[in-house]
């Protein structure tokens, strides 16, 4: 079984600020685009468009914007030609990190993020150096003020999710890839609350961070979202939270 997500969940807490909301549109977008362009402009037959439109609605992407996206990759409207790839390397401690990217320069890409790991006291590995300590998973995080645990628990594994457990204040639904709309669709048709939803990379165990090892690390984390080039980032850091909400 996967471990925890610290970072996933904690990241949700954050405020987002209007420049951060840029980003994460930018981000979406790019998303959107190649996922019409590989699977076809039909959310009902493409489930990737399917999720990365479900992801655009929750963060009140207007209509325009989304339809637009489809629209580039799908050859209807002139647009950028993004590439994807996948990056790992360690951070602070020798923590696993896990990027994907979707560019339209990949010698860009690299130059920036390797920049960004050696600016944090981590270094960019090769190719296979991290990624057999993650599994693909639907990840769902629920506060535990907003449903007890037995209610959630019966919703979510009724619909197939493999388990839900107690992390402090949240509650994790883990499913498989495939079973994570239903597991989502269950659990909103139920009025139940979550802070996020994703197709997500969850560290099979984590390593523990504290004081400026931990520092470092959230800077890292946080440098690296920013990064145009990067879509996605996932670490089996186990961060304080504390230490990532005083950042």
């Amino acid at each position: 079984m996967s471990g925890h997500s610290k970072w996933s969940s904690i990241k949700h807490k954050k405020a987002a600020t209007d420049a951060k909301r840029g980003k994460m549109f930018t981000k979406l977008i790019k998303e959107i685009t190649v996922a019409a362009r590989m699977g076809g402009g039909d959310a009902d037959v493409n489930p990737r468009l399917r999720s990365a439109i479900q992801a655009a609605k929750s963060e009140n992407m207007p209509k325009d914007n989304i339809e637009r996206a489809i629209k580039k990759g799908t050859g209807d409207l002139e647009g950028v030609n993004y590439e994807e790839s996948v990056y790992e390397g360690y951070g602070p401690g020798g923590a696993a990190v896990l990027i994907e990217s979707l560019t339209d320069n990949k010698n860009r890409a690299v130059a920036d993020i390797r920049h960004i790991f050696s600016k944090n006291n981590g270094s960019l590995g090769e190719n296979g150096c991290v990624a057999w300590m993650f599994d693909k998973k639907g990840y769902i995080v629920v506060e535990s003020k907003d449903v007890d645990e037995e209610t959630l628990m019966e919703l979510a594994l009724e619909a197939g999710a493999e388990d839900v457990r107690e992390d402090d204040s949240n509650f994790e639904v883990i499913a498989a890839p495939e079973d994570f709309e239903a597991v989502k669709e269950a659990i909103d048709t139920a009025s139940v609350p979550h802070i996020a939803a994703e197709i997500t990379m969850l560290p099979q165990s984590t390593t523990n961070l504290t004081g400026k090892e931990a520092e470092q690390m959230v800077r890292l984390m946080e440098m690296l979202e920013d990064c145009d080039d990067v879509q996605k980032v996932y670490t089996n850091a186990d961060i304080p939270e504390e230490i990532v909400n005083n950042m």
